[in-house]
């Protein structure tokens, strides 16, 4: 499979990677849809410790148990859970990330993450602090290289001209571009990349949509919308290129998309992701064909 470099960093990861979160809590499961993924050729795990309370991470540290040095893996940080207060609640102060680090290790099995983080973010964060924390972090060891996964433009561009991340995790799919009006052009120009998470849209971007439409749209589309865009979509797939595997491609297509990391529940989601590898890219006459068909929508509430 493919591998592209991950922003600055020595990383290279397949360019389709596997988003942990979707394995669920039986263990035996999510550690066959792990080793499956890793067998097809994926090199480029994510989980994070909000994921089912830390369970996720204790899973994928099973799963790599002998494996480790062939995967790189990727967690998050910045949620934090208090059995005082009511629910998760957001931290990105030094202490707690560099509290929360141990805990990812202990629960990945590993001694090194080498793809922190920080789960979120706002403007009004102490900025300075978590960079500082994260730069610690790599000084000790602990980490390789850090990000931040965010939909928030400003607060991408803080850390972008702040910070020596390596990578944003963002949405990006056919139906949510609002990353490309402000966010991928920057990452671009100062050699970060995306991992795009959500390129096939909650399932929407596949052929069962078809059959049985999802009731209440995605974004700024109506139900009936999805299913139009899908039907163009259907008329460029072939039999080596289904509709999800078109989407897995259009992120791909923009070259500050290092990685797209759909998730999945079953093997055969697997093996579907997996084939996008090996699907033909699309033609640029087809990427804007396809951006003429959807929308440019953009960031109007996630600043």
């Amino acid at each position: 499979m493919k591998k592209n470099q991950l922003g600055s960093s020595v990383l290279y990861v397949t360019e389709i990677g596997f988003g942990c979160m979707s394995i669920g809590t039986i263990e035996a499961q999510g550690i066959r849809l792990i080793h499956e993924a890793l067998d097809q050729g994926i090199n480029f795990l994510d989980t994070a410790d909000l994921y089912d309370f830390g369970r996720n991470e204790e899973i994928v540290g099973q799963a790599l148990k002998g494996k480790r040095q062939d995967v790189i893996l990727s967690t998050k940080v910045g949620n934090r859970w208090h059995e005082n207060k009511e629910g998760w609640f957001w931290d990105p102060s030094k202490a707690y990330i560099k509290e929360a680090v141990k805990k990812s290790l202990s629960r990945l099995q590993t001694d090194y993450i080498d793809l922190y983080q920080l789960h979120g973010g706002t403007l009004e964060d102490p900025i300075e602090e978590t960079i500082e924390a994260f730069e610690e972090l790599k000084q000790e060891g602990l980490i390789r290289y850090y990000g931040i996964s965010s939909i928030r433009p400003n607060v991408i561009r803080e850390y972008v001209h702040r910070s020596n991340i390596v990578s944003v995790m963002s949405q990006y799919s056919i139906l949510d571009r609002r990353s490309e009006e402000e966010v991928l052009g920057l990452l671009q120009k100062n050699q970060i990349s995306l991992i795009a998470r959500g390129p096939v849209a909650k399932g929407n971007l596949s052929d069962k949509v078809l059959n049985k439409p999802i009731d209440n749209g995605y974004l700024d589309y109506h139900a009936e919308e999805i299913v139009d865009l899908v039907k163009r979509l259907k008329a460029l797939s072939t039999a080596d290129r289904s509709v999800s595997q078109i989407a897995l491609r259009f992120a791909l297509a923009h070259p500050a998309v290092a990685t797209v990391i759909p998730g999945a529940s079953r093997l055969e989601q697997v093996y579907e992701n997996v084939k996008a590898a090996k699907a033909l890219p699309l033609t640029v006459e087809e990427i804007r064909q396809i951006q003429q068909w959807s929308k440019a929508n953009r960031y109007e509430s996630h600043r």
